[in-house]
């Protein structure tokens, strides 16, 4: 046996420092903002870009990283992405205005969408036995939910001390460190059969997910009826158009499609879907419109800031393991309940938010969301998978992992909008957010109603019905 399989641990640690760089780079930068914007002179709009750069390419490219991984190696892929995130990094410290910040975090996302999907592939190969490498997914969860708890502190703390450009400094180390430990001890994999590319797929998604969020961060500027506007709605809606029928046709000719649409008769996974949407869509913009919230409204340092969300990130580090082991004991439904439950009673809160809503209850509202979040995201793998024949399992959770980062790109580019306009009709901001949270309000029913539904009869046998259709 060669010594590149002598060191299964070593490698999931090796990986684990991949999560480690994406999940931090979440709440640091949110954490940042308020910073970047004073110095590069940014608007609302921009700093939403500042966001969106990154996970609207990260969604776009996700499943095609998997597949490039497959057929050419998954250490490869592996190293590149590190290195792509790792220059993505440094140019995004050096940036000299927000349109250049912008444009590097894009790179950030190419380098992010071939690390944590390919990561997961490498743990699976590396693990081989179904206990083992149970444990080593449940060291991951964990690892998020650290990496998402150490984020605010270390990011308020270089933003306070050092300055905002720190926040992409500290990602240089760990992903050359990864690089060089990938060389040495991780072994080259690659999938039997490789899926084919589907590069048109790839670029009609890619343009409708942008047309779309543009339209949505412009449109308090220009309007919902402003030609622009029109322009860009028009054109998301042909793309998307465009993606389902040549995906559809490249099934039907046997040839891969980026998504197989079949997937969505599979209710267990339609529902992953749109809870990767509703819960992640609801996150962004939440960390979004807190970080602002806290030091444009209370007047809260960067440190202060990232001590006050700290609790969300801890409450989400000890629901989502115990979600984990609810799921594979129970099913999906008690841990969406639960989630259902903490993400409506955490908005309700912040419905009635104010510049002087007691700490304590803001604090509370966090707990709470953290807990929704927590308790969510297992769920979410295990429905995506459910029901699926082995051969598809890896792209039905390449599909909820995208559904997630959309879903995020979405909850910004909409939170926005309400902080363009607070700004331009000079209100006041914390009034301003109430119509979000109300929407938030709506998506955290949606997740408790998913709950009640996904472990019906008609759900499972729907999951039933579609593995049949890929075993045939």
């Amino acid at each position: 046996m060669s010594q590149k399989q002598t060191h299964p641990n070593l490698i999931l640690a090796i990986c684990c420092m991949s999560l480690l760089l994406i999940a931090m780079d979440v709440t640091i930068v949110n954490v940042a903002l308020p910073s970047i914007q004073q110095e590069l002179h940014a608007t609302v709009p921009q700093l939403q870009w500042i966001i969106d750069a990154y996970t609207l390419v990260l969604a776009s490219l996700l499943m095609l990283s998997g597949s490039m991984s497959d057929r050419f190696g998954r250490r490869r892929i592996f190293q590149i992405g590190l290195a792509a995130f790792a220059i993505g990094s440094l140019a995004c410290s050096l940036a000299p205005n927000i349109h250049s910040l912008i444009i590097f975090r894009g790179l950030q996302g190419i380098g992010a969408s071939m690390l944590n999907p390919v990561a997961l592939s490498i743990i699976a190969n590396v693990f081989t036995v179904p206990k083992d490498r149970a444990r080593a997914v449940g060291i991951w969860g964990a690892v998020a939910g650290a990496s998402l708890a150490l984020g605010p502190i270390v990011g308020g703390a270089l933003v306070q001390t050092v300055g905002w450009r720190a926040i992409f400094w500290i990602n240089l180390p760990f992903a050359v460190a990864a690089i060089i430990l990938t060389a040495l001890f991780v072994p080259e994999s690659k999938a039997p059969r490789a899926r084919r590319p589907d590069p048109l797929g790839q670029l009609f998604i890619f343009g409708f997910l942008c047309a779309f969020t543009y339209a949505i961060i412009d449109s308090p500027i220009s309007g919902w009826t402003a030609p622009r506007i029109l322009i860009l709605l028009s054109t998301s809606v042909l793309l998307f158009v465009l993606f389902l029928v040549h995906e559809h046709r490249r099934r039907l000719s046997g040839t891969d499609p980026l998504l197989d649409l079949r997937f969505f008769r599979s209710v267990p996974f339609s529902f992953a879907s749109i809870l990767g949407v509703s819960a992640f869509g609801c996150f962004a913009g939440f960390l979004f419109l807190n970080t602002l919230y806290l030091q444009q409204v209370r007047h809260l340092s960067a440190l202060h800031t990232g001590l006050c969300t700290l609790p969300l990130a801890v409450i989400m580090m000890i629901t989502s393991p115990l979600s984990g082991r609810l799921v594979g004991s129970r099913g999906p439904r008690p841990s969406l309940l639960l989630a259902g439950f903490g993400f409506t009673a955490s908005v309700a809160i912040l419905t009635q938010l104010t510049s002087t809503t007691p700490l304590p209850l803001v604090l509370t509202a966090y707990v709470l969301f953290g807990m929704g979040l927590g308790m969510v995201n297992p769920a979410i793998s295990n429905s995506a998978v459910e029901g699926m024949p082995l051969s598809q399992a890896g792209v039905a959770a390449a599909v909820a992992s995208t559904s997630r980062q959309v879903g995020a790109a979405l909850g910004v580019a909409v939170a926005g909008t309400v902080v363009s306009l607070s700004h331009a009709h000079h209100t006041d901001f914390a009034i301003a957010t109430h119509p979000i949270w109300w929407l938030m309000l709506l998506a955290g029913i949606v997740v408790f109603v998913c709950g009640l539904l996904v472990s019906t009869p008609w759900a499972q046998n729907s999951a039933e019905r579609v593995a049949h259709l890929f075993e045939s």
